[in-house]
């Protein structure tokens, strides 16, 4: 049975309640950015990516503003979770690292676990490694990184060595919101990159995607590189399964 059906004879006999909403079986709340471009599959924005439902909920402002964590925004990220909270789902994410600049307001501001920015994995990676490796962490934006940004979701920016990947003209379609995106290219890119940050920094010990966009390129990266590679829906599926358990039926 799939994940979530009644499987059992009890559950069939159980009683249940009217749900509260007008829909129901979304765990995940996902909060995205209304942009427009080509967004495959793997992409956090596209939901095909994901074997189970994911529930969006779109936010309206420029990019920028996220990137560099503007107060102006907050409470529109704040409503955003608090309707897909009222909704029913059990988590919420960000479809952005960015997002991460407002963990902890919007964490305060429901009661449901919320997991905004990808860079929430630094921690949890950093503690696989040997003391003196460095997570190789892909940015949107280099310079709205900053100690403050990776403290708002606990992580240490002294574990990482930042590479920014905004400026490939490969990647302009998704900075910039063009209608054509030429995947191979990009791919080609992102692969050319880490390894020339591998060849220069032989301490990097695994390789983060901050961006929600990257998750599709993970795969070719980890094959270049021969390292974990972590993105957002590394993030996404280790949440989901914290809150989504199931029973186990084997021999023994």
């Amino acid at each position: 049975m799939k994940r979530g059906n009644l499987q059992t004879e009890a559950d069939l006999a159980a009683t249940f309640q009217v749900s509260p909403t007008a829909f129901a079986g979304y765990a995940i709340g996902i909060i995205a950015v209304d942009l427009i471009y080509p967004k495959v599959p793997g992409n956090v924005a596209n939901a095909t990516t994901f074997d189970f439902p994911v529930l969006y909920e779109v936010v309206d402002f420029e990019i920028e503003q996220l990137f560099e964590g503007s107060e102006q925004i907050k409470e529109q990220i704040i409503s955003a979770a608090k309707k897909l909270e009222k909704q029913g789902v059990r988590a919420i994410v960000g479809a952005c690292g960015y997002f991460g600049h407002f963990q902890e307001a919007v964490a305060e501001a429901v009661a449901i676990p919320v997991f905004l920015s990808s860079i929430i994995q630094v921690p949890i990676i950093k503690i696989g490694l040997k003391k003196e490796q460095k997570i190789l962490t892909l940015v949107a934006s280099g310079k709205d990184i900053n100690e403050a940004f990776f403290c708002s979701s606990g992580a240490d920016l002294s574990d990482c060595t930042i590479c920014e990947i905004g400026a490939l003209e490969s990647f302009s379609s998704i900075r910039w919101g063009k209608t054509t995106l030429d995947n191979q290219k990009l791919s080609a890119d992102l692969v050319e990159i880490v390894q020339k940050q591998l060849a220069e920094s032989p301490e990097i010990g695994a390789i983060l995607l901050e961006c929600s966009d990257l998750p599709p390129y993970s795969y070719a990266i980890q094959q270049a590189a021969g390292l974990p590679v972590f993105d957002f829906n590394s993030l996404i599926h280790w949440v989901y399964y914290s809150v989504v358990q199931t029973r186990y039926y084997g021999h023994f």
